[in-house]
């Protein structure tokens, strides 16, 4: 065969494989072109997210107005999964509930008086946001409203009456917001108080265990939290001081109780966005929450 017909058979086949490239694609071909490349990103994105959701920060929606007036319903918070150390409860999506990993924290801190922690029930096993109030060893009591910490009342100063709609309802509840100051910590935060008399503005002694914190929400009036007996131990002689007893009522209606510390995911660092439309009535100035540390 000469150099010519050689070269003509080469040309050939360049041609077939040019066109062949070139030839365009059937809607199936597409299809799957598109799937294989979106399977490579989130074969990489999905990892790191995970990643960085269980060990750095995740996003909480606020599901509830126990928070308010500092947090409202719809608040999207980054929680800094870092700031206690990890354990199962720190995973994501709270997939700590079914893997069966050993119990302990790595890298544990203790939170400090005033943090706004996000955490598992330790009955009803779901996600909660409360404050802490009382560390390890703490005395904790309510008394005509007023928060009694190791005998003494926190500073409380007046600063305004508000009326809101709460959320989802129809009706306008009137609210006296106090600012409260831990002298022994220097840390400030707002509170909602409504009538005088509710069954949370009363209660026993509480003294904290070891290893457990006292959460309360900042609407003192609608949030079940560690001031409410069904999620202790029984009184003994007005004291409530241990924590682990078999409960009295249904798991899903106990109050958080005295609240372990290995069941910490985080800390509530500031609010990033929000859906929640203002509600206070009369003109009032609502408080900014985003961008906003907590």
């Amino acid at each position: 065969m000469d150099r010519k017909s050689e070269a003509s058979m080469a040309g050939d086949g360049e041609t077939a494989a040019h066109t062949t490239e070139d030839a365009p694609q059937t809607f199936g071909d597409k299809v799957k072109q598109e799937l294989k490349e979106w399977g490579a990103t989130l074969a990489v994105f999905v990892p790191l997210f995970l990643l960085f959701s269980g060990l750095v920060y995740e996003q909480r929606v606020i599901p509830s107005e126990s928070m308010v007036p500092t947090l409202q319903v719809g608040d999207r918070v980054a929680v800094a999964k870092f700031a206690y150390g990890y354990d199962r409860y720190s995973l994501p999506f709270s997939m700590g509930r079914y893997i069966p990993l050993p119990k302990g924290r790595i890298f544990a801190r203790a939170p400090s008086r005033g943090d706004i922690v996000v955490f598992e029930h330790p009955h009803a096993g779901k996600v909660m946001i409360k404050r802490v109030v009382g560390l390890p060893g703490d005395q904790i009591q309510m008394i005509g409203g007023q928060f009694i910490l190791n005998g003494k009342p926190i500073e409380a100063e007046y600063e305004r009456t508000v009326r809101y709609v709460p959320h989802r309802t129809n009706w306008i509840v009137t609210a006296h917001e106090w600012r409260e100051t831990a002298l022994e910590d220097g840390k400030s935060w707002d509170t909602y108080r409504q009538e005088q008399g509710d069954r949370g503005d009363d209660t026993v002694l509480f003294v904290v265990p070891a290893g457990h914190l006292f959460m309360m929400g900042d609407n003192r009036d609608n949030s079940l939290d560690s001031r409410f007996l069904s999620g202790h131990c029984p009184p003994v002689d007005g004291v409530v001081s241990e924590a682990g007893c078999p409960l009295s009522v249904d798991p899903k209606d106990a109050s958080i109780g005295f609240v372990p510390m290995d069941h910490l995911m985080g800390r509530a660092d500031t609010v990033l966005m929000t859906f929640h439309k203002c509600k206070l009535l009369d003109g009032a100035e609502c408080r900014k929450r985003v961008w906003k540390g907590l």
